[in-house]
C-alpha cells in the first residue's frame, strides 16, 4: 500500500482488515470483514444517519448535499487488497 485516500482507506480496513504493518495479511479478525458496497453504504449514509443528517446527506439525492470522490478504479469491480491504492 502506498498513498491511502480518505475515503479508500476506511473502505480497504473494513474489507479486508488488514493492518498497516503487515502482520495480519489474512485480516485482523477476519470474521469481521464487509462486502465493499456494505463499507461504502457505512461510511456514507451510516455516518449521515449517525450525524442525525441524513435527511441532509449521505445518499445522492436531488435537494441533498454531495461531496465527490473520483478514484482511480471502480473499488466494486477489484480486488479489495488494491482498493488502498485508488
Amino acid at each position: 500500500m502506498t498513498r491511502t485516500h480518505f475515503f479508500a482507506g476506511p473502505i480497504y480496513a473494513a474489507v479486508t482488515r488488514r493492518t498497516l504493518d503487515g502482520k495480519h495479511p489474512d485480516g485482523w479478525m477476519p470474521e469481521q470483514k464487509i462486502t465493499v458496497a456494505e463499507a461504502v453504504r457505512a461510511y456514507t449514509m451510516g455516518s449521515a444517519y449517525a450525524s442525525f443528517d441524513e435527511k441532509l446527506k449521505g445518499s445522492i439525492e436531488p435537494g441533498k448535499l454531495a461531496d465527490f470522490v473520483v478514484l482511480t478504479d471502480d473499488i466494486f469491480a477489484i480486488d479489495p487488497v488494491k482498493i488502498a491504492d485508488t
